[in-house]
């Protein structure tokens, strides 16, 4: 649906911006995708700890390639792709579950200043809600609603088809909304780092 790949006006994507840094979500407005990676780039030390989740919008903007091959940083996506899961299962989520920064991106950010992330297995929640030092998201402009109504409506009208579709050429499984995270408001500052890009990325 057009309404759901729709870029919002600039005075929209300034009144969420505000509404996230007053629920606690340092937020930054860039043009293009080329500025957000250079700012995702900017706002990460050298030699850190960080995991790219799985996510189309950093898969679109280079950001897992700079990360996991660039020798730049302790990338923990290596880190996992060369434990085995039947033997370092526990090991493999508790480090999953806590790396110093994550990256990622989410599926709806209303007007008042709410995050919304759909997932199917929860893998990247722990992280997000708590276990990271540092989260950043990066987030195409198109997915500002104007509620939280709306923010769910373009879950399962728009993200849940597309990311369905993902996963069955890859697993010939769909995907569902089995676990929903809602960010009302984050208590520890400077921990989440929201960049909005005037582009659409993602789904």
């Amino acid at each position: 649906m057009k309404k759901w790949t729709e870029i919002p006006d600039q005075k929209i994507i300034d009144k969420t911006i505000a509404a996230l840094k007053v629920n606690g979500i340092d937020a930054f407005f860039v043009e293009n995708r080329e500025e957000a990676k250079r700012k995702v780039l900017e706002l990460i030390p050298k030699g850190a700890e960080v995991m790219t989740m799985t996510s189309v919008t950093l898969d679109s903007i280079g950001i897992p390639k700079e990360i996991n091959e660039s020798g730049n940083y302790d990338s923990v996506r290596n880190k996992l792709n060369s434990m085995d899961r039947k033997t370092q299962g526990r090991k493999m989520q508790a480090l999953g579950a806590s790396p110093e920064w994550t990256l990622g991106s989410v599926h709806a950010v209303t007007q008042d200043g709410k995050i919304l992330v759909a997932s199917n297995t929860g893998s990247q929640l722990s992280a997000y809600v708590y276990g990271s030092d540092h989260v950043i998201w990066v987030i195409g402009a198109q997915k500002i609603v104007k509620d939280f109504d709306m923010a769910m409506t373009r879950l399962y009208e728009h993200t849940l088809p597309l990311e369905s579709e993902r996963l069955k050429k890859i697993y010939g499984v769909p995907s569902n909304v089995s676990k929903l995270l809602i960010i009302n408001k984050e208590v520890k500052p400077g921990r989440i780092t929201a960049v909005i890009v005037k582009e659409v990325l993602g789904f």
